[in-house]
């Protein structure tokens, strides 16, 4: 498409845009509530516009890992929706968010 990187730039400028490749990246990982993309040793290039940047991720050697979803016992979901007053989807989203904390939910619920 273009004959030389130079060429390339040359575009990117015109458009108002900004290229830089990112030294030393270690990793990148990218989570999804299902699963964790580990990109070990990428190149990264981040392009900068007016309001936005777009990072492009080249691997070449990738993982992938499924998330494990987090149980809490019924009695504990129970407490937190006795104490807080809210629903039982609410109850466990507040005991995820506080790593099974029972206090921890039940303040995050109470103090609002």
């Amino acid at each position: 498409m273009f004959k030389s990187n130079r060429q390339m730039r040359r575009m990117l400028d015109r458009m108002g845009l900004n290229m830089n490749e990112l030294s030393n990246v270690q990793e990148v990982i990218i989570r999804t509530a299902e699963k964790e993309i580990i990109i070990r040793e990428p190149v990264v290039a981040e392009l900068k516009a007016q309001d936005s940047t777009i990072y492009q991720v080249i691997a070449s050697d990738v993982e992938e890992r499924a998330v494990e979803k987090k149980s809490f016992a019924d009695e504990d979901i129970t407490l937190v929706m006795q104490q807080a007053g809210v629903s039982r989807e609410v109850a466990i989203k507040a005991l995820e968010d506080a790593d099974g904390d029972l206090a921890k939910a039940i303040l995050s619920l109470t103090s609002k």
